[in-house]
């Protein structure tokens, strides 16, 4: 500083060398010298001057500047000095100029000299432009500041960032461009959030918020390098909304990085970091004497979360964010601070505009808003207390915007949220006791206050929104307009008030809900149209030529003429389709009422209203749009026109067609519900398929556990008979025998009875194949399905099985029996080989006379079973041509089905034809000039000969 008050002090006697010649020899000193002391002290020298002298120390100097931070990297002091003299090259920094001056200038003459300041400012920013340019030509310099910063001394790595942070001001995309191609050049700049010294990690902050502008690429890289965790954590130590500007830094830096990225939005939302928002927006009872600080951190947080679920955002990541905030109770903090007492207006009206996104059409966000209640005594619905502010004209503007916002993204695909205010309308519903929305909007609909009628009108029309049974619903509401006079409804009252010439602002309101109103809603337009003085109002206003404020109003009656027209039903004689357009052309004239329809769009108002869904106005007189109105009218616009135009055949043809349509689409409909009984039909079939399959797997299961048995039997018999033969030579070898013989018997005996089971339960089993067979037998005349004959080939194929499985049983008790005659004649020479005792020998032969009896009746069971299974064999058989004779009238009958279907198709498109050549060839005489008789006409004329031809033959007789 010495220096540079001895440079730019008083003026002593003798010449003094110029600015530039000074900076001149410093440069010399800083390219020459080669002590470092000596280098230093020249770019300190240079850092004095280089704010009164920006222009020459920045010219000459740049290059030595440059080339000492190259090749001085050792010396922390020379770079310090360095980096502050590019600094204030390129920006200049009046903040941090000293005011040596006590006189300060009147506010007068900062008023005066206003427009001299600004030229001088944008002076000074394109010097600094043009060295930023000067600077950035070689892409090296910035990548060796990004080096530089990575310097942990304090005197290098804060004057690097501020240094980057004016290159950043001056030429954002160039040096975004350098940045994004250096390596871990984000990450270098993501370091500075972690320094313990709170100025370079401040000044960081306002370093990546510049380079974070407009670049989705740079903000994806940081969003990446956990930004959004250490920002959190910043905001969190530094006190929240209490905190000071840290935060708001914080909150400017994170809006850059989740504005228009739906990427980062998606990061944000997975990484649940909208849950540590809740505690942001915890207020106490005392919400008096908030300082601006705490204002602005909170109006950022709360835009924080708009951008989250902000319309422009696909629809999706707004549902899934709008489901988050519901669930850890983000929505509901939000709601309490609307109903809180004391929060500044600024703050209430951005908390209102941010509920309104947050439930705009989510079914279970509104459903909790419709359920909030004021802490009022007695308390009332949030939905109530917010119409009241927006119909009361001595609230501020933009609160009664932000309440018109809220109550449109409540009803927003919320038909069961139009219910419930269109109900509140109703006669049956409304309850004196207590104020309702509908009340509310009636009144603001019909009060003094333009702005009222036109935000009430608005919010009503959002009520009928693509809800046709409401707009049904609304016609029933009836108003008592005074005492002794009948009432009158909500339609005919709306038009009065148009006939009688109010505001503009009124009466757009107006025609805006009628419009909405009637549009897709034809028996809205009969009432209307019932009314005889709606229509001449309507073709007065648009005939008459008007000045500039009156022409959307005259385009707008267009637009609710045009509605007549195209939703008429033709049930009122006196103003059908054809009619109107008559009227049009004879009092107005076609091409006149297209311009006049034109009107709307070519408002300057038009456009801006369309381009977002929150009513974003100046002034209260630039209110005259909303956006669901203008979709309305994009929609509307062409085919009013088309209407218009068309005549009144191509109107009958076109209804034609639409008769046809709808003839077409009855027998589709048919077709659709023949389809659907046949799959019926074959689902059924299919359960009864895997039914029977589930069955015979069973069966087969049992079957396979019935012939390992009988091998086990078998297995066993062999075994006795090797027992036996080892003791027939013994002396006591006859009562061995006869031991083994009674076994034997036994076994046999046991061995009878499980075959005689097995063949009840085949019989069983049979039985119900019969009946099975039998059902298919008498459903074959119904059903004639593939799957049908699918089930009887499986059937036979289980008869099959199961006769198979009787021959195999009978062929195994054929064996017994042999078995059983082997073992007879054995026992019988065993006897003969006795020792002659008289006794065991009577008891032998009285035993055997037992099991000769036993062995006899036996014999006559196997016989009885032998009979019933040829008599089984039979019924298989004749249950097997009756199921081919079914199989062949089924495919009989399928081939007839397909000719007469054929047949069928073949004699509808002969008829159409015919009609078509009847409906031609009727025309062609028509054109001709001849008279045709309808058919319903010539079918009487022919029933009236034919009885005149009966009478006279009864005479006869």
């Amino acid at each position: 500083m010495n220096f540079f008050r001895g440079v730019m002090g008083g003026q002593p006697a003798g010449p003094q060398p110029s600015g530039a010649d000074t900076i001149q020899k410093l440069c010399d000193r800083v390219a020459s010298s080669t002590l470092l002391e000596d280098r230093r002290d020249a770019v300190r020298a240079l850092k004095s001057l280089s704010k009164k002298y920006r222009m020459e120390v920045g010219t000459q100097a740049m290059d030595h500047l440059i080339h000492i931070l190259q090749t001085d990297r050792s010396d922390s002091e020379i770079l310090g000095y360095a980096l502050d003299t590019l600094y204030n090259i390129i920006c200049s920094d009046e903040e941090e100029e000293p005011d040596d001056s006590e006189d300060a200038a009147p506010v007068k003459s900062k008023g005066v000299a206003a427009p001299a300041e600004d030229a001088q400012r944008r002076q000074e920013d394109d010097i600094g432009a043009q060295f930023t340019e000067k600077f950035i030509q070689e892409a090296d310099n910035v990548t060796l500041l990004l080096t530089l910063l990575e310097e942990f001394d304090f005197h290098v790595r804060w004057p690097g960032v501020k240094l980057l942070t004016a290159l950043l001001k001056s030429q954002c995309a160039q040096v975004q461009g350098i940045i994004l191609v250096s390596p871990m050049g984000v990450s270098r700049l993501m370091d500075l959030l972690a320094d313990s010294r709170e100025v370079i990690r401040n000044d960081g902050l306002l370093l990546l918020q510049q380079l974070t502008k407009g670049n989705a690429a740079i903000q994806k890289i940081v969003a990446f390098e956990n930004a959004f965790e250490r920002l959190l954590d910043i905001i969190t130590e530094e006190g929240t909304s209490d905190g000071g500007i840290v935060v708001e830094d914080c909150l400017l830096l994170l809006l850059n990085l989740l504005k228009n990225n739906s990427s980062n939005q998606n990061f944000f939302k997975e990484g649940s970091y909208i849950q540590r928002m809740k505690p942001w927006f915890e207020v106490g009872d005392d919400n008096s004497g908030w300082s601006a600080q705490k204002v602005t951190n909170l109006h950022l947080m709360l835009q924080l979360v708009r951008v989250m679920v902000s319309p422009v955002n696909s629809p999706g990541a707004t549902a899934s964010c709008q489901k988050s905030m519901f669930q850890c109770g983000l929505l509901q903090q939000l709601c309490t601070i609307l109903m809180a007492t004391g929060v500044p207006a600024d703050i209430l009206t951005e908390t209102i505009n941010t509920v309104s996104e947050v439930i705009r059409g989510s079914q279970v966000n509104q459903d909790y808003f419709a359920s909030v209640n004021a802490p009022s005594n007695p308390p009332r619905p949030a939905i109530v207390v917010l119409l009241m502010s927006m119909v009361n004209e001595r609230q501020p503007f933009v609160l009664r915007c932000a309440v018109l916002y809220c109550f449109q993204c409540f009803l927003y695909k919320n038909q069961k949220g139009q219910g419930e205010i269109v109900a509140t309308l109703l006669p049956s519903t409304i309850d004196a006791n207590s104020i309702s929305a509908g009340q509310l909007l009636c009144g603001g609909l019909f009060s003094a206050d333009s702005l009222s009628n036109w935000c009430a009108a608005v919010a009503l029309g959002h009520a009928l929104q693509d809800n046709l049974t409401q707009k049904e619903q609304l016609l029933r509401v009836q108003l008592a307009t005074s005492l002794g006079k009948p009432p009158v409804s909500l339609l005919q009252q709306c038009t009065n008030i148009l006939s009688q010439g109010s505001k503009v602002q009124t009466r757009v309101g107006l025609l805006m809900l009628l419009c909405t109103w009637m549009s897709n809603c034809p028996i809205a337009v009969t009432h209307f149209l019932h009314n005889q003085e709606n229509v001449p109002f309507l073709t007065a206003q648009i005939s008459e030529n008007l000045g500039e404020d009156e022409r959307l109003v005259q385009g707008l009656c267009a637009l609710l003429l045009g509605i007549c027209i195209y939703y008429n039903d033709n049930s009122l004689e006196n103003y059908t389709k054809e009619k109107l357009k008559q009227l049009i052309e004879k009092r107005i004239g076609k091409e006149n009422f297209v311009e006049k329809l034109g009107f709307i769009t070519k408002h300057e108002l038009y456009s801006r209203a369309a381009q977002k869904p929150q009513p974003a106005f100046s002034t209260p007189e630039h209110m005259l749009f909303d956006h669901e109105f203008t979709k309305l009218v994009k929609e509307l616009e062409g085919v009013i026109t088309k209407a218009v135009h068309k005549s009144s055949e191509e109107d009958k043809k076109e209804e034609e067609v639409k008769k046809t349509l709808e003839q077409h689409d009855s027998i589709v409909t048919q077709y659709k519900e023949l389809i659907r009984e046949q799959d019926s039909q074959i689902n059924e079939l299919k359960e009864q398929v895997s039914l029977l399959s589930s069955q015979k797997d069973q069966m087969q299961s049992a079957i396979t556990q019935q012939l390992s048995q009988i091998q086990q039997h078998k297995d066993q018999y062999n075994i006795l008979k090797l027992k036996l033969g080892k003791d027939s030579g013994q002396s006591d070898g006859g009562q061995q025998v006869n031991g083994l013989q009674l076994e034997e018997l036994t076994l046999l005996r046991e061995e009878l009875e499980e075959l005689r089971r097995q063949h009840t339960l085949l019989n069983t089993q049979l039985t119900d194949k019969d009946k099975l067979i039998s059902s298919l037998q008498k459903a074959e005349g119904v059903q004639s399905t593939e799957g049908s004959a699918a089930e009887n080939t499986e059937l036979l194929k289980e008869v099959e099985s199961l006769r198979l499985q009787v021959q195999s049983q009978a062929a195994e008790i054929t064996q017994l029996q042999r078995d059983r005659q082997e073992l007879q004649s054995r026992t019988e020479t065993t006897a003969a080989v006795g020792d002659g005792d008289g006794a065991k020998v009577s008891e032998l032969e009285n035993r055997l006379s037992a099991q000769i009896s036993e062995t006899h009746r036996l014999q006559e069971e196997v016989r009885t079973l032998t009979e019933s299974r040829a008599q089984m064999e039979k019924e298989l058989a004749t249950s097997t041509s009756t199921t081919a004779i079914l199989q062949a009238e089924k495919s009989k009958l399928q081939q007839d089905v397909t000719e007469s279907k054929k047949e069928q198709d073949d004699l509808l498109m002969l008829l159409a034809d015919q009609d078509q050549k009847i409906l031609a060839l009727k025309q062609r005489l028509k054109d001709l000039g001849e008279t045709i008789e309808d058919e319903d006409d010539l079918d009487a004329r022919d029933q009236f000969d034919e009885d005149e031809d009966d009478e006279e033959e009864d005479d006869e007789e």
